[in-house]
């Protein structure tokens, strides 16, 4: 396994899925882990990792707010004086056809799964560049790639996840920060139990290795990107999904 002993790493959305699973790995590989979520849930999920030796602490942060997330920095820097990895991974959905889809429903979703971005990398940048040291990693989506009924908004939000990170990660090379993303596929989530048996299955035939992701899959990937391991990787967004080739 990769090291990334005695890192902080933020977790955006670590409260559920994928995200629950990246902290948990993370912490398994040596990190300090803060837990952002603005999910009270978040508690619960650190209380149990550290229970199982992870050293993880909880922020209660709302990612759309500047001053949410710049009250949760200034906590970090006066205990631990550093920030070297952070993760944008919440997210949420909010399906509808287009032509049903309401102006609320389209600014809420860029609102959390792109706008945030700008949010939590402008409080973060600063301190990774004066470290000389940091790695950004943000969640996409197969959904970029390829689209989805009742997802503009969605796939809109994360293609911008993509096109955000090839141009930062221009403007943060020489400060020895690398800046990527990864687009996962079909996880197995609380959201993709809800999927019709019959539509599940299809899917999961689609897929070329037979079965669905895991949220360790992806929290893996994510570990390599975050490992220093990975210092000549930069710009790209990784595909987790088991090979399918999005169009």
């Amino acid at each position: 396994m990769f090291k990334i002993e005695g890192q902080l790493a933020i977790i955006t959305g670590g409260a559920n899925g994928i995200g629950k699973g990246i902290c948990e790995v993370f912490c398994k590989a040596g990190a300090k882990v803060s837990l952002w979520d603005i999910d009270n849930k978040g508690s619960e999920v650190a209380n149990e990792i550290s229970l199982n030796g992870g050293d993880i602490f909880f922020q209660k942060v709302d990612i759309t707010s500047l001053n949410s997330v710049q009250k949760a920095v200034s906590k970090i820097i006066d205990v631990h004086k550093k920030i070297d990895i952070l993760i944008n991974n919440a997210g949420i959905i909010q399906d509808r056809s287009f032509i049903k889809m309401k102006r609320k429903e389209w600014d809420t979703v860029l609102e959390v799964n792109l706008n945030s971005l700008f949010v939590t990398c402008k409080a973060v940048v600063p301190i990774m560049k004066k470290n000389g040291y940091g790695r950004i990693i943000s969640s996409s989506s197969i959904n970029a790639f390829q689209g989805a009924f009742g997802q503009t908004n969605y796939a809109a939000s994360k293609a911008g996840v993509s096109g955000f990170t090839r141009a930062l990660c221009r403007e943060l090379g020489d400060a020895g920060i690398t800046v990527n993303a990864v687009a996962p596929g079909l996880i197995q989530t609380s959201m993709t139990e809800t999927i019709p048996d019959k539509i599940f299955k299809k899917k999961i035939d689609e897929i070329p290795v037979g079965r669905i992701g895991t949220p360790e899959d992806v929290a893996y990937t994510c570990l390599f990107l975050a490992s220093k391991e990975a210092r000549f990787i930069s710009g790209i967004t990784l595909h987790i999904n088991g090979g399918v080739m999005p169009t």
